[in-house]
């Protein structure tokens, strides 16, 4: 079977949602991050201190993908569309591998119950505790892209 890959739909959402930071900062989930969301480089973690640039950025988010649409790839184990599979890759991308593998949105959607997966994405809306905004409209719009049919 062939390894989907993330459209430039899916990455555009990824980035819009992740923004871009060229000097390494404080997630709110506090985790040390750069680029687009990038927590390691090498399989190091990202330090306080660190610079990088525009360039660097993309060449990161494109070895980051890697690993979150291999996750999907491998995890997921009933038929996905592009919509759906662009969606749970930037899910996977915002949460890490560990949430995903563990989480009910998983479970349901390989027993089949795509609607029900849906819902779930509604409920990872929080860093450290707190409901965030940001993650609400990024869930909502991760949500909405898995139900939309690809055209």
């Amino acid at each position: 079977m062939n390894k989907r890959k993330t459209s430039k739909f899916g990455k555009d959402l990824i980035k819009s949602h992740e923004g871009v930071r060229l000097s390494a900062y404080l997630c709110p989930a506090g985790v040390p991050t750069i680029g687009f969301g990038t927590t390691r480089i090498k399989g190091n973690p990202v330090q306080l201190g660190m610079m990088i640039t525009i360039d660097e950025a993309n060449i990161l988010l494109d070895e980051d993908l890697k690993l979150f649409e291999d996750a999907v790839n491998h995890l997921v184990k009933v038929f996905l569309n592009q919509n759906q599979f662009d969606a749970l890759v930037s899910f996977v991308y915002n949460v890490g591998v560990g949430n995903f593998r563990s989480s009910t949105l998983l479970r349901l959607l390989n027993d089949g119950k795509y609607v029900q997966s849906a819902e779930q994405f509604l409920r990872w809306n929080k860093a450290k505790g707190k409901v965030l905004p940001g993650l609400i409209k990024r869930r909502t719009e991760e949500m909405m892209l898995f139900l939309k049919k690809d055209v």
